[in-house]
């Protein structure tokens, strides 16, 4: 879908990624007092041979600190960490939808050559050659870094000032329940679409989308409305819902 985002520069994600850091370290250390006073509590009852299990424990602990420390917040808060959502920037797909949980550890796995050789230089480097600021885990993944406020701003080109009350379906609601994301994913891309298209290949492709999605639909919601039409009401009753992921 050809939408349009405010892309986040790199200063705003540097500045994210010091907050974020300064929690890493924060949590870092605690963790650190945690395994020190279990590993002199060992010594101390004589378990020396804990001290291989403490030492193995902490690495573990120190990987999934500065690498699932960011998967973790990015999937449960749909693309941020506390130091993207104080300064308003969100990761999303190209598309604008939100990542996958694969997607996004995928991403930040990345971070392992991203930051070398220090400071993330090759992440760097790799941003600094391309439009939309991305880094070698945001090609990999299909995502960007966009700015919060372009997100709530977004309206697709093909919604017009009518509001949903005033559509030609009467402002009744459609069963989308059913319908998967691929499939409302497809009717907003078609409805993106179809103005580039011939006439007879837009109404064929019209008729084969509403075809497939025909047995998922509420009984009697096709009532009078054209094939479009419907499209455009199930793409309204998707965004009025708010599911976007």
């Amino acid at each position: 879908m050809p939408l349009e985002f405010t892309v986040a520069g790199i200063g705003s994600r540097f500045l994210a990624l010091a907050i974020d850091t300064l929690l890493q370290f924060g949590i870092g250390l605690v963790l650190l007092i945690v395994v020190a006073v279990l590993g002199f509590t060992g010594a101390l009852f004589g378990f020396r041979e804990h001290r291989v299990w403490l030492l193995a424990l902490l690495g573990a602990v120190i990987f999934l600190l500065m690498y699932g420390y960011f998967a973790c917040f990015e999937i449960l808060w749909s693309g941020q960490t506390p130091g993207k959502r104080m300064i308003g920037i969100r990761v999303v797909k190209d598309s604008g939808r939100p990542l996958t949980p694969s997607e996004t550890i995928g991403r930040n796995l990345l971070r392992i050559v991203d930051q070398l050789p220090a400071f993330y230089a090759v992440g760097v480097l790799v941003a600094l050659i391309n439009a939309q600021n991305k880094r070698l885990g945001d090609f990999i993944a299909g995502s960007m870094v966009v700015r919060e406020s372009s997100m709530a701003e977004i309206k697709p080109i093909w919604q017009t000032a009518q509001s949903a009350s005033e559509h030609p379906v009467g402002g009744a609601r459609l069963s989308i329940a059913a319908l998967s994301m691929e499939e409302l994913a497809l009717i907003d891309t078609f409805l993106q679409r179809r103005h580039d298209l011939a006439l007879d290949v837009r109404s064929r492709m019209a008729e084969q989308i509403l075809g497939q999605l025909k047995p998922k639909l509420a009984a009697g919601s096709q009532a009078g409305l054209s094939t479009e039409s419907l499209l455009e009401a199930l793409a309204y009753e998707r965004r009025s819902t708010g599911i976007y992921s």
